[in-house]
């Protein structure tokens, strides 16, 4: 059977690092505001660290949904071609990817990537349960094991979960009603932040002409996040803030990935090619709110003509023309 222990032993690796680091620079290893500020941290830069291994692949994700929306009408128009041959449209789109070097999997491949390290913090962080007699495993030592399963986020232990059972927070030494005030919160803001991801992506890249890759874009932007409403009981505080801030570090690097690689411009409906340069149009902001256009430049004004000064003779128009010569 193939072992996750590796994971584990990384994990767990990189939030010893971490709230090492911070306690060598000063940060209170105690309780302030009822906050463990040491571990929260080392939750929160073990995205930053997960987020910087994976940012090439986060590039090569946005070249190829750009690859991919600049076929779309070659797709559309195989679609037309092979209507009811599924098979050979099949074919047809396989070979038209590889040509191109369009990858349609490669838009899922830093979120299959980040998986494992979603279920290696879940289960590193169900482990921190007092009663456990093996608290050194995965390079844990018991003062470390102590130290982080009394770890606290506003009174609330990082390893509670708003599905604990009173036997679980009896052995975490937390108010039941807290941890679920805590975890309630934090679940509606992963849900919020989560669907602000997908909606960010759809609003620069436009929703896909394929009908099946729009049904996969509704599934990313409403499936997910309500999904969260169910899921997010069985996750533990520290879980969730994992999620809440590599949702936050996603929104800022989409952002600075689709500044630096805009997406292609959309041609207009009636069809008609414009000669001169075309910029991507953006609809709307992240929240919907519709772009302000930019004010229209005015045409110059024609030159005043200033009028006969008074007393002046009247200029007659047909004696200005040229001399006569003297013969």
């Amino acid at each position: 059977m193939f072992s996750l222990d590796w994971i584990y032993y990384a994990i767990s690796w990189i939030l010893l690092t971490w709230h090492s680091a911070w306690d060598a620079i000063g940060v209170p290893v105690d309780a302030v505001i009822g906050t463990n500020w040491a571990w929260i941290l080392a939750i929160v830069f073990l995205v930053v660290t997960v987020r910087v291994i994976l940012f090439p692949v986060f590039v090569k994700q946005i070249k190829s949904q750009r690859a991919m929306q600049a076929l779309q009408p070659k797709v559309k128009e195989l679609q037309e071609k092979h209507k009811g041959d599924r098979e050979t449209l099949q074919k047809e789109m396989m070979e038209l990817y590889r040509k191109e070097k369009a990858n349609p999997l490669m838009g899922c491949l830093p979120m299959f990537l980040q998986i494992p390290v979603f279920l290696g913090l879940f289960h590193v962080l169900r482990r921190l349960d007092p009663a456990k007699d093996s608290k050194t495993l995965y390079g844990w030592t018991v003062e470390q094991f102590n130290s982080a399963s009394s770890a606290k986020l506003f009174t609330a232990p990082i390893a509670g979960k708003f599905g604990s059972t009173a036997d679980e927070l009896a052995r975490l030494g937390a108010n039941g009603t807290t941890v679920k005030v805590i975890a309630g919160i934090l679940v509606l803001v992963m849900m919020g932040t989560t669907y602000l991801t997908s909606r960010q992506m759809i609003l620069k890249t436009g929703w896909a002409e394929d009908p099946q890759q729009k049904m996969v874009q509704r599934l990313m932007l409403y499936g997910i996040p309500l999904s969260l409403l169910v899921s997010g009981a069985i996750f533990p505080i520290g879980v969730i803030i994992y999620w809440v801030t590599n949702n936050l570090f996603t929104l800022g690097q989409q952002q600075w990935v689709l500044r630096k690689y805009p997406p292609p411009p959309t041609p207009g409906r009636t069809g008609v090619k414009s000669t001169g340069p075309v910029q991507p149009a953006r609809t709307a902001g992240l929240f919907g709110r519709k772009a302000t256009p930019a004010p229209a430049k005015q045409a110059p004004a024609a030159p005043k003509v200033a009028g006969p000064k008074p007393g002046a003779k009247p200029v007659n128009p047909k004696k200005s023309g040229p001399a006569k010569r003297q013969g």
